[in-house]
């Protein structure tokens, strides 16, 4: 029965009820009501209205569950699901929100994998680009100052020497910045390995990151590694850049269903603030795995990453190439 007609009912019901009441009851009024008669009639009509409000509430409970639920939900925290309960036009309602959620979550979740497909090709492309033509480049000027300092007076040479010394940091930092882009200790010597080498990296920028890992993790599909090396190096690049944190302790360990890895550190914490788009991209990530990812405080009383990944995964469709060997030369 559609809901209109529910609450017409309902109402009709009540005001029936009411008019029975004048009809075949000794309850009457005359011309001139009395005080007592209006006082009566005054109680029955509180009655019918509380009466009323109650069976509307219970008929359209359903109705405010979905409400709460549909200002609430987050496609990137999926599985909420109403309970269908209610008559049959508020529970096909919900089940058809429910299928809606579904529908989105799965659309969400193809489209978010092309997306970081396309965000992988990306880096592997500018990494590729960034040590073959720029590096290059470089390693070139550097030949070249070398040449001309060789054969420069020794007021100049000083000067190139120097010169020297800011290209060659350059060249470093272009590395740097391709092996961020295009992880290959990744795909060369192994997850464990990209751990401790991004631990390194981060904790040459005032920062102490201390990376546990367990021997015995179990085998993860390359795509899996991706997203828990990706995940780990936002929430590092995160720390580094707001939490003020000296402490950071990386860990991967083992767990009943999979692996867990955990970002933990000793700064100032969320302090209520929304999240940014990379703690979007983290559960971007964890959802395509299968992960289940939870950003909050730690005991330390700064910020905690936490990311919970079983053992098998689907295949997520995230680009996992190995990086070309151009890139390893260097």
């Amino acid at each position: 029965m559609p809901l209109f007609w529910r609450i017409f009912l309902l109402n009709a019901a009540v005001l029936s009820a009411a008019t029975g009441l004048l009809l075949f009851t000794p309850a009457s009024v005359s011309t001139a009501a009395t005080p007592a008669e209006a006082a009566r009639l005054f109680a029955a009509l509180a009655v019918m209205l509380v009466a009323n409000a109650a069976l509307l509430r219970v008929g359209l409970a359903p109705l405010s569950r979905l409400t709460r639920t549909m200002a609430t939900v987050d496609l990137l925290r999926p599985g909420r699901r109403l309970a269908v309960t209610g008559n049959s036009g508020i529970a096909s309602l919900v089940r058809t929100f429910n299928t809606m959620l579904e529908r989105l979550e799965a659309e969400r979740a193809t489209s978010a994998g092309r997306a970081l497909t396309a965000q992988e090709d990306e880096r592997r492309r500018i990494a590729q680009e960034l040590h073959d033509e720029v590096g290059q480049s470089l390693t070139a000027v550097l030949l070249e100052l070398k040449r001309v300092g060789d054969h420069a007076p020794d007021e100049v040479r000083a000067e190139l020497r120097e010169v020297q010394e800011t290209t060659r940091n350059s060249l470093d930092e272009i590395r740097r910045i391709a092996r961020r882009l295009r992880p290959g200790v990744l795909h060369e010597l192994g997850l464990t390995s990209a751990l401790r080498s991004l631990a390194t990296e981060y904790s040459t920028r005032g920062v102490s990151v201390r990376a546990r890992i367990e021997p015995d993790l179990p085998d993860l599909a390359e795509d899996a590694e991706l997203v828990v090396y990706r995940i780990a190096q936002e929430g590092l690049t995160n720390t580094a850049r707001h939490a003020r944190a000296e402490q950071v302790d990386l860990t991967l360990r083992r767990t009943p269903g999979g692996v867990e890895l955990l970002v933990r550190d000793d700064g100032r914490g969320l302090r209520g603030a929304p999240e940014g788009a990379g703690i979007r991209g983290m559960r971007e990530r964890a959802l395509l795995a299968g992960a289940d990812l939870t950003v909050g405080a730690s005991p330390a009383g700064g910020t905690e990453v936490r990311l919970r990944l079983p053992a098998r995964t689907p295949e997520m469709g995230v680009a996992t190439d190995a990086e070309p060997a151009s890139l390893r030369q260097g």
